[in-house]
Formats: C-alpha cells, sequence, structure tokens
C-alpha cells in the first residue's frame, strides 16, 4: 500500500499532475505548479464547458454556468463602456451572498479590475473607512447594508442589486452571449482586496493577486486528488457517490471560504453551489441539505455545532453529504467526531487546514484517516508552499520547537492596501509571511497553539488556550469553550474560562475541575469561571472575538 509521501511524490514530481518547480516570484525563487491558469479569466472562459449544469442555486434563482458567463461578460462591458472601469481600478461589493456578489465579482476580475470585498456586517463607521482606503470606482451592494450609509456623502456610484442591477448587466442573453471585453492580465496583477477579520484594530486590507489565487485552486484540486487516491489505497472505489457535486456554502462572500471555495474552485471544477441569504439559520441549512441533495458542507466556527444542536437534526435527510469540512477557528476532537457521526454519510471525510486571508488560505491540509490519527493537528503543508517556525529574529528554529508559524509561496499576497508599513512588518526578507500564529512541528504535522496576542503567561509558564478549550469541548454538557488571560497581581495571568453549556449542565462545577484535573497540568486549569446558553461572539470569518470576551473592544458586527 502505498503511503501519502509515496502519492504526493508522484502528483508533484516530473511529469506529474500537479509538477512543482520553481520560478521567479516578485523577485524570489518560489515554488510553483508548473501546469496552471495564469489568470481568472481564463477560469471564467474555460467554464462553458460545464454548459448548461447549475453552478448557483439562491433563493429561487438557478444559474447555469453558461448563463452566468453570459451575464458576466455583460456587466464586465457595462463596468467597461458606462463606468470607464480600467485595470487596476476598483469595484466594491458590500452585499449579502447574492448571485450578483458572484457575478461582480468574475466581471471585475475579467477585465483586470481589483474586486473589493466589503464585510457585509460591518456598521457604518468601518464601512466607511474601507471605502476611503479602497477609493473604489464602483459600489455594488443589496438594500440592507446601503441602508447603513445611507445619509454618508459616498466617493463613488453605487448600483443596488435589488434596484439597479438588471440595468447593470442588461443585453445578456445565455443563447448569443455578448463578447467579454478583451484585456490582458499578468499573473501577479492584483485582483482582490479583503479586509482582515478585525479581531483587534482595525481591518487592513490583503492584496491578493491572480497568481495567488490561482495557487489556491490548484492546491485545492490537488487534494481531492489525493484524498481520492488515498481512499482507493484503503480498498474505496473510484467511482464515488452517483450524486453529484454539489456544495453548500453558508460562509460569507467576502470570506475566503465562501468565495475562494464556493465561488473560485466550484466555477473552475464544475460543482454546484447552493448560498444561504440572511443570519445563519440551522433550519434552513437542513432544508437545504435535504432538498439539493448536498454533498459536500463546509462549516465555519459554530455552524456545524448549531445545525446539530437543532431538535428537529434527526428528522431530515443528510445522507447525501459525503464530505464535511470545518474552518475559521479550530475544531476540537469532540465536535470532530460528533460531525462525523451526525452526518454518517461522510464515512469520516472530514478535512480541516490552515491558512490565512494573507496566504490566499493556503498552508496545511488535514483529512479524513489522518485527521482521525491526529485531530489536534492542522495537516500536511501543501506542497506548493514551505512552512518553518521562526524566532522574533526570523531565524528558522529546529524541528520540535514552539515558534511563530511562517509562510512562503506563490499564495503569499502583494501586501496590505496602501499600508507599507503593516507590510514591512508581517512580509519578512525572502517574502516570508510572519502570521502571527504560533506553533511548532511533530514530523510532517503542524500544530498550531494560539495566536502571539493570546498566549496567556502564569509565572513564567506558557499556556496555549486552545489546548484547554479543546479540554474544556470533552466534558458532556460544554457546547463550546473560550480560554483567556486576566491580570494576576502576583502570577501575571490567570486563566478564564467562558463556558456556554446546554440544557442539561448540571453546575457541578466541582466535578468539571476534576475532570480538568485528569487532563491538564495544575497551572493550566481555570481559576475564573463564566458559565452562559448563548453563543460566543464570532465575526463573519467564524473566529471567537476574544477582545469582546476580555472587554478591551465592543461587538459591532452585525449579522444579517
Amino acid at each position: 500500500m502505498r503511503s501519502v509521501d509515496d502519492i504526493e511524490a508522484e502528483l508533484i514530481g516530473p511529469g506529474g499532475a500537479f509538477e512543482i518547480v520553481y520560478e521567479e516570484v516578485l523577485g524570489e525563487h518560489i515554488k510553483v505548479f508548473k501546469n496552471r491558469d495564469r489568470s481568472l479569466r481564463e477560469i471564467l472562459i474555460n467554464s462553458t464547458n460545464h454548459g448548461d449544469n447549475e453552478y448557483i442555486i439562491c433563493e429561487g434563482q438557478r444559474i447555469t454556468f453558461r448563463e452566468h458567463r453570459a451575464r458576466v461578460s455583460a456587466v464586465a462591458s457595462t463596468l467597461r463602456n458606462q463606468y470607464r472601469v480600467k485595470p487596476g481600478d476598483r469595484v466594491a461589493i458590500l452585499a449579502d451572498n447574492h448571485p450578483e456578489w458572484i457575478i461582480t465579482f468574475w466581471a471585475s476580475v475579467s477585465i483586470g479590475a481589483i474586486c473589493v470585498g466589503l464585510n457585509g456586517w460591518w456598521e457604518r463607521t468601518e464601512i466607511l473607512h474601507a471605502l476611503v482606503d479602497a477609493d473604489p470606482k464602483l459600489l455594488v451592494g443589496d438594500r440592507k447594508r446601503l441602508a447603513r450609509i445611507a445619509d454618508d456623502a459616498l466617493p463613488c456610484p453605487v448600483i443596488c442589486i435589488e434596484k439597479d442591477y438588471a440595468a447593470l448587466e442588461r443585453g445578456w442573453d445565455s443563447a448569443a452571449p455578448p463578447e467579454l471585453p478583451e484585456c490582458a492580465i499578468a499573473e501577479d496583477d492584483p485582483a482582490l482586496i479583503l479586509y482582515t477579520s478585525g479581531t483587534t484594530g482595525r481591518s487592513k486590507g490583503a492584496l491578493i493577486s491572480h497568481r495567488c489565487l490561482i495557487t489556491f485552486l490548484a492546491s485545492a484540486v490537488f487534494s481531492g486528488f489525493r484524498m481520492m487516491l488515498m481512499e482507493a489505497e484503503a480498498g474505496a472505489s473510484l467511482e464515488g457517490s452517483s450524486l453529484p457535486n454539489c456544495g453548500l456554502f453558508s460562509a460569507p462572500l467576502f470570506h475566503l471560504s465562501g468565495l475562494f471555495t464556493g465561488v473560485i474552485t466550484s466555477l473552475a471544477v464544475g460543482m454546484k453551489t447552493v448560498w444561504t441569504l440572511g443570519r445563519f439559520d440551522p433550519e434552513k441549512v437542513l432544508k437545504l441539505l435535504e432538498a439539493e441533495k448536498v454533498t459536500t458542507w463546509p462549516s465555519l466556527g459554530s455552524m456545524a455545532a448549531r445545525v446539530m444542536d437543532h431538535p428537529d437534526f434527526n428528522t431530515y435527510d443528510v445522507s447525501s453529504v459525503s464530505r464535511l469540512g470545518s474552518g475559521g477557528a479550530p475544531t476540537s476532537e469532540a465536535t470532530q467526531r460528533r460531525m462525523t457521526t451526525a452526518f454518517s454519510g461522510s464515512g469520516g471525510r472530514m478535512a480541516l487546514g490552515y491558512g490565512l486571508t494573507e496566504s490566499s488560505g493556503v498552508g496545511t491540509h488535514n483529512w479524513g484517516e489522518l485527521l482521525e490519527a491526529h485531530p489536534n493537528s492542522v495537516g500536511r503543508v501543501f506542497p506548493g508552499v514551505d512552512i518553518t517556525i521562526r524566532d522574533d529574529n526570523n531565524d528558522a528554529l529546529p524541528a520540535g520547537e514552539q515558534g511563530e508559524i511562517c509562510i512562503r509561496g506563490s499564495c503569499i499576497m502583494l501586501g496590505y492596501w496602501r499600508n507599507p508599513k503593516a507590510t514591512a512588518k508581517a512580509i519578512a526578507p525572502g517574502r516570508w509571511l510572519r502570521t502571527g500564529d504560533m506553533g511548532h512541528f511533530e514530523g510532517a504535522l503542524l500544530y498550531v497553539n494560539t495566536r502571539a496576542r493570546d498566549l496567556i503567561l502564569r509565572n513564567a509558564e506558557n499556556i496555549y488556550p486552545v489546548e484547554v478549550e479543546h479540554c474544556l469541548e470533552l466534558y458532556p454538557t460544554i457546547i463550546e469553550a473560550a480560554v483567556i488571560g486576566v491580570p494576576h497581581p502576583d502570577m501575571g495571568q490567570e486563566v478564564k474560562a467562558i463556558l456556554v453549556v446546554n440544557a442539561a449542565w448540571d453546575a457541578d462545577m466541582q466535578g468539571l475541575e476534576d475532570f480538568c484535573r485528569a487532563h491538564l497540568a495544575a497551572f493550566k486549569i481555570p481559576s475564573q469561571w463564566h458559565v452562559q446558553q448563548q453563543p460566543l461572539p464570532r465575526n463573519a470569518a467564524g473566529k471567537i472575538m476574544k477582545n469582546v470576551l476580555s472587554g478591551d473592544a465592543a461587538l459591532q458586527l452585525t449579522e444579517e
């Protein structure tokens, strides 16, 4: 039986389907996939090969790949001819997961413009800051979000999806689609600005190139092939399910999980995508899983737990779901087991990984039996990148030592938009991205311990919150947990745990502390406890907002 190392060597070696070579990228000798598309425009043009198969399902709209391409071409022509959008100009989007978001994205990047995905959960001040920062040629938004800035003078024309979008895409005909405007695009031309989640301080715009997004796509397709071959080695059939591939996407389009996987990868591979609008609704998700025969569901943060906790979960047929994913925040072993048990049709096919907006979502991948054996690891490094653990001087540390996780490859952002100071701090010499995350390697597997700013220092002992959180989530009546450091006059900091409990919680704190003593060193056990039933505050990327829990910031996001 071939090992994962054997399979990877076959795929990325000379002549392999995913052959890796070195090329000069932005002045550095960097790994790249030899056989790759050169721009998102190429992916859009090739999508017509998927014809009349469905691409987007959303609130009664069912859009085929052919119709999508025609509508994109029409919008691209209007952007070019009416709004004079040129290569390098910005087109901002402030909206829920409407199909028009997706169409505007493809229209913008196909004519060399930079799409700016604005956070739909932002309030007025953050929206206005980003509009000044990005200086777009055009803003496309939906009625709810545009209402937050209705009384403000804006720097550009505004298209309201519900009122004005039909004029933006006038003239499209899937039987005789308009020509896509000509445009030469280089690999390192910018394609996208996504604002970092901003759990601390003001968000920064990560400027992401066509090359970065092509690297994500190639890495995602590589992962699919690798999983398939590993499953075949274990005796699974290569024919797979008789159901067509269909992904349900609850993640917002301004987040890499929604945009990179749901929009870009799905268009490239011809997968049907189902989208939800409005506030996350577990019952709506269950209805869509059943009705659309969804085969893939990548959840974010607490989404999976909220679906599984729905009182009617067992009345819905979710047997079509054969692959599960989780992202946005560490997923505990207890949650992983619960997901693969509840979605029994997955047969344990669950995957998670590690990547940042600044690395275009590329980093590591853990899946299937590897994940089952090492549930606390974020997995193996993607072959197209290098990851090292480094100290404060940017020097690599020996294997096994804790330090900052640094990533290098063709996926690394160009920099932060109009912020050279922040760019210089984030990208070290050699184009090593300093992630701000602390971790270590055990063999080929990466373990992420915590954000550097979340590290708790108690009596000179390092405490990694994620370790304590995963322990607490093994306790039967705890749904989710967050651990933060709070000041202590003698020890520097002590550990506080915020627990979200279910209805069976019996307030037996002594029993909980005894459980912790059986799993954790004494200095890691929380000395302060807060118990609640409402979910933890999370941003749109699914990350717990620990600055809100600590009282350092107010919750200013609006989930709609």
